[in-house]
């Protein structure tokens, strides 16, 4: 007896056993999980692209916006430019700067604070 179960032992080394249901379902739920697993990094791979996209789209408008904005500095700059020129050349000529100033007496004579302007329509009851 003992010769036939050294033969079923070396029978048994030779053959693989036969799937069991257990290996199977793992097998299904390693699939399904490589599958998932698969979909999630397509899905994070566009994410990630289309951020990017955003971003150079949005960086491309504030390029555009800051090359507007300069040109509007210099363009006021220049503004400021031609009028403190205009402000330079009017200085010697001014009257108002030559002249001395009138008593604070004749600057609110003509001026009442204590009436109320009531001319226009709106405010007439």
């Amino acid at each position: 007896m003992p010769h036939s179960s050294d033969s079923s032992d070396s029978s048994s080394f030779s053959q693989s056993p036969p799937p069991s249901k257990q290996d199977s379902s793992d097998d299904i739920r390693k699939v399904q999980r490589r599958e998932k697993n698969r979909i999630a990094a397509q899905k994070s791979r566009l994410r990630q692209t289309q951020k990017a996209d955003t971003l150079h789209l949005e960086s491309e408008d504030l390029e555009r916006q800051n090359a507007a904005l300069r040109r509007e500095i210099k363009q006021l700059t220049e503004e400021m430019k031609h009028f403190a020129s205009m402000l330079s050349s009017h200085e010697p000529l001014c009257s108002i700067l030559t002249s001395p100033p009138p008593p604070p007496e004749v600057l609110y004579a003509t001026h009442s604070f204590h009436q109320p302007h009531i001319s226009s329509p709106r405010f007439q009851h």
